[in-house]
């Protein structure tokens, strides 16, 4: 197979132009809409509701959706650590394959292109670590074949692939990890550096033949915690083409007592300043509904954080940075709820976003993306 060049800043750029060009001779753009074919909703990271019509009702084009299955397993000296192992995992994506097929509101996305192509939200299959692969790059294909379209290098901590953000000591990508992800690149599938550390982000964003993406998380010149992405991150990725999705963990937004939308549109606007317009969209990382735990106490974060603190306190003993003060919230009230892609979009408007902007945030740079990546 002839290997492509590079997607460099340069390349972008050109894409970009010739996209430009498109639009002149009367085609839309990705992010574009028309009375006819409205601009994409796409969430960059949410999970399968209980209840598959909750994805209808939130109004989503389409999304990067996580089928793995955590296993939480514990340190001799009781810290807790979070992995997806292959069994377990092969047997939740096969469920998840099941459970999309038997209903009329979402179905398995392949490429880039499913998205708008039939009714329902295209859903863009996702494993967060590559815990799943092990040392067997074989299961790569495997798992590309069943239907997997996206894969997270590492979740907090390293792993065979990659070093997580959650270490007392950062490392890249290990020569397994450049492997596997040059396999990722041949057969087609979504680098995600979500959780990873600054080495793995910016070495993966140099080794990778397309573009890559930071599925959720937020910015590190706003919070200073590992797992928020540097603006030296940003630019990485940005410059090759990939997307930088902003998401709902309020802890990790603002370090004011009270969280508020206004903190959400700042780390959007703080990747626009840094990465440009075409690098930042939305994402979730919580339930379809919302934080389901914070929902039951009417969004009362003073008491919901209580669920956080044990493995926050882990991380300070431990000697992690970002972990040295206890977080006071967890969920932006106004958002914890199926309605946060349209009360998201109001509040772009409300800032000044301009319609064409508000089209890419909300999924047209997403799509673009996926469309590069996946055909």
């Amino acid at each position: 197979m002839i290997k492509s060049p590079p997607f460099t800043r340069r390349t972008f750029l050109a894409a970009s132009a010739a996209t430009a060009l498109v639009g002149c001779t009367g085609r839309t753009s990705l992010a574009a809409s028309t009375p006819d074919k409205p601009a994409p909703v796409i969430d960059g990271l949410s999970f399968l509701p209980d209840n598959l019509e909750e994805i209808r009702q939130a109004g989503l084009t389409a999304m990067i959706c996580d089928v793995s299955k955590v296993e939480e397993v514990r340190d001799p000296d009781g810290t807790p650590r979070y992995q997806r192992n292959f069994g377990v995992n092969d047997e939740a994506l096969d469920k998840a394959l099941e459970r999309i097929a038997g209903s009329d509101a979402i179905f398995v996305a392949r490429r880039g292109s499913d998205i708008g192509s039939k009714p329902g939200c295209a859903a863009f299959l996702q494993f967060q670590s590559c815990e799943t692969i092990g040392d067997d790059l074989r299961r790569i294909s495997y798992f590309h074949k069943k239907g997997l379209r996206a894969l997270q290098l590492t979740h907090h901590n390293n792993n065979l692939f990659a070093g997580g953000a959650i270490e007392t000591e950062h490392s890249g990508l290990t020569e397994l990890g450049r492997a596997g992800l040059a396999e990722m690149n041949r057969v087609g599938l979504l680098p995600d550096v979500a959780h990873g550390s600054v080495p793995t982000i910016l070495e993966t964003a140099e080794a990778s033949q397309s573009p890559i993406i930071y599925s959720h998380g937020a910015c590190r010149a706003i919070v200073d915690h590992p797992r928020c992405i540097t603006d030296e991150g940003i630019r990485a990725i940005a410059s090759r083409g990939g997307v930088i999705g902003i998401f709902m963990m309020s802890f990790w937004l603002t370090n004011e007592p009270v969280p508020d939308i206004s903190h959400l549109i700042a780390h959007i606007r703080h990747v626009v300043n840094v990465g440009g317009i075409d690098a930042v969209a939305i994402a979730n990382d919580f339930p379809m509904s919302g934080q389901q735990h914070l929902r039951k106490l009417d969004n009362d974060n003073r008491e919901g954080v209580k669920q956080y603190l044990g493995w926050w306190r882990a991380m300070r003993k431990l000697g992690i940075p970002g972990y040295e003060k206890d977080p006071e919230h967890v969920v932006i009230p106004e958002l914890n709820n199926l309605a946060r892609m349209a009360t998201i979009r109001k509040a772009l408007v409300d800032d000044g976003f301009g319609q064409s902007d508000i089209a890419r945030i909300m999924g047209g740079n997403w799509q673009r993306v996926l469309t590069d990546v996946l055909g």
